[in-house]
């Protein structure tokens, strides 16, 4: 699956929670949510460095300091807005491997999330699964 289809796919069944997903749509997905956010919040970085570069003291002040903050808003509004299709992609890669997909409460857990990695990292069952078909 590739990286436009991955992203489409996880749009589409944004708050599907049942079914299967392959590693390739689960990883393009993760990339994909953690290079929006992450661009968004460098440049209301880059904002705020500036606004504070530009001003005696290192005090941020001015319009500089509002778009910065404003990018800062719409980074954290855009991570809550794929929060729901990043679980759901992570429940229907547990299921996958034919796993439910309440294990995704490890994250709750201290080192439960590398536990959770290595479930996300290893292949489905080939086959039928009590969540479906094999995906092709």
């Amino acid at each position: 699956m590739s990286f436009a289809t991955a992203v489409r796919t996880c749009f589409e069944k944004y708050g599907t929670f049942e079914g299967r997903a392959k590693r390739s749509e689960f990883w393009w997905w993760m990339l994909f949510q953690t290079l929006v956010t992450v661009v968004v919040a460098l440049i209301g970085l880059g904002f705020l460095l500036a606004a504070s570069a530009g001003s005696p003291g290192g005090q941020a002040s001015g319009p500089l300091l509002v778009v910065g903050m404003v990018f800062y808003v719409l980074a954290v509004l855009i991570g809550l807005a794929l929060l729901v299709p990043t679980y759901a992609v992570g429940c229907r890669r547990l299921h996958d491997r034919g796993m439910s997909g309440w294990l995704q409460l490890l994250l709750l857990v201290p080192c439960g999330n590398i536990a959770l990695l290595v479930l996300w990292v290893l292949g489905g069952t080939p086959g039928r699964n009590n969540y479906g078909e094999e995906l092709g």
